[in-house]
């Protein structure tokens, strides 16, 4: 899979500009905040829908300009497909495959798939839970497009319920107008187990998956380390005792979320499913009472060296499902040694397509050589 062509009107700063990509290696050099960036952030928006740089669609539109569109010619198995979506923010996005409409914009999802490493990448280590739990939802959705459904369904629920929490609370301290939310509160009750549930047995699946990966690329990008030394596991915000069918789940979650329910009113908020779980990431060896978690404990470099591996696990993982991702290498190689460099261009130097942005070129290793793109002043000129 790769991209061959690239167009934008009103994405960040550019008002138009298009860009012909080839397979194999391709490095977009500028001085910072001349638009290189933008360009990959473009083709990941694509994949995911989100952004690796903010939360929400707003800033990617154009100052002045009132939507932004992108619009990738992707070419998969000798076949190629134009893949556009509109981007509306405060309204509803548009997308379109080969000049057709969807039904939705998420059906989009998936159909390029995308690994992108970037410096903000050391947040998965040094973080909140939320960056955490977000890399693996990202993944989650890559691999099996439906789910981005369902964890829009269960964020629409939590919203939900939220609301109903906060004013059954209020009707729990004598506010007698407010009663009737009591009663609808365990209809939402059951709408947030079953596909919190869901959720959360595929989060469970994904962890068990990615876990082998994660220690073979810690091992690679990681000095004089094993597969042995950097493990994950999947923390739920209750005790499954051992559940992992997604009906077993269920059960057991409508149950906490029962037995919290006074904890729960007081405070006005959801505190049980999948949006307080966490991924805990961990360094040693030995059983898992005896490692350190990474956050907190490593250096800084063991630190790069676990967000790396979490990409190129992520990476290793949905080729394994027979897709080679594109890989994005935003701006990483300025954060890291020569010899980090050099193992990471090494890594990925095999992959399908590479886009990589820097600001010098003396920052792309030589097994990245490719095709460049000097970007300033709004263009995007090929200079080999």
């Amino acid at each position: 899979m790769h991209v061959s062509h690239l167009t934008l009107h009103d994405f960040r700063s550019y008002a138009s500009v298009e860009v012909a990509l080839e397979p194999g290696a391709t490095a977009f050099i500028g001085r910072n905040g001349q638009g290189k960036t933008n360009l990959v952030e473009a083709i990941d928006y694509l994949s995911r829908l989100s952004s690796h740089r903010v939360a929400s669609d707003a800033p990617l539109v154009r100052s002045g300009a009132d939507r932004a569109v992108v619009r990738a010619a992707v070419v998969r198995d000798g076949r190629t497909a134009v893949l556009e979506v509109e981007v509306n923010p405060g309204r509803s996005n548009r997308a379109r495959v080969n000049g057709s409409p969807l039904p939705r914009a998420r059906e989009l999802v998936g159909l390029v798939r995308t690994v992108v490493f970037s410096p903000e990448d050391l947040t998965l280590v040094k973080g909140d839970p939320s960056d955490r739990r977000k890399l693996l939802d990202d993944l989650l959705v890559l691999r099996a497009p439906r789910l981005a459904g369902v964890r829009s369904d269960y964020d629409r629920i939590l919203r939900q319920r939220n609301s109903l929490l906060k004013t059954a609370g209020a009707a729990r301290r004598g506010s007698s107008s407010q009663e009737s939310a009591l009663s609808t509160l365990g209809v939402w009750d059951a709408h947030l187990a079953r596909t919190g549930a869901e959720l959360l047995a595929e989060r469970l699946a994904l962890v068990d998956a990615l876990r082998p990966y994660v220690g073979k690329a810690y091992e690679t990008v990681a000095r004089g380390a094993t597969r042995d030394d950097a493990d994950i596991e999947y923390r739920p915000s209750f005790d499954l005792e051992g559940r992992t069918q997604r009906d077993d789940i269920t059960e057991a979650l409508l149950a906490e979320v029962e037995r919290r329910r006074g904890e729960e009113l007081d405070r006005g908020l959801s505190l049980v499913g999948p949006h307080r779980d966490e991924l805990l990431l961990s360094l040693g060896h030995g059983p898992a009472e005896q490692r350190l978690p990474v956050k907190g404990y490593a250096s800084h470099g063991e630190s790069w060296s676990f967000a790396l591996a979490l990409r190129l696990a992520s990476y290793d993982l949905l080729r394994a499902d027979g897709d080679d991702p594109i890989l994005i290498l935003d701006d990483v190689f300025a954060e890291l040694d020569t010899e980090r460099r050099a193992q990471l261009a090494d890594l990925v130097a095999g992959a399908e397509q590479v886009l990589v942005t820097a600001a010098v070129a003396a920052d792309v290793p030589a097994a990245l050589a490719g095709v460049r793109y000097a970007v300033g002043n709004g263009e995007v000129v090929r200079e080999q």
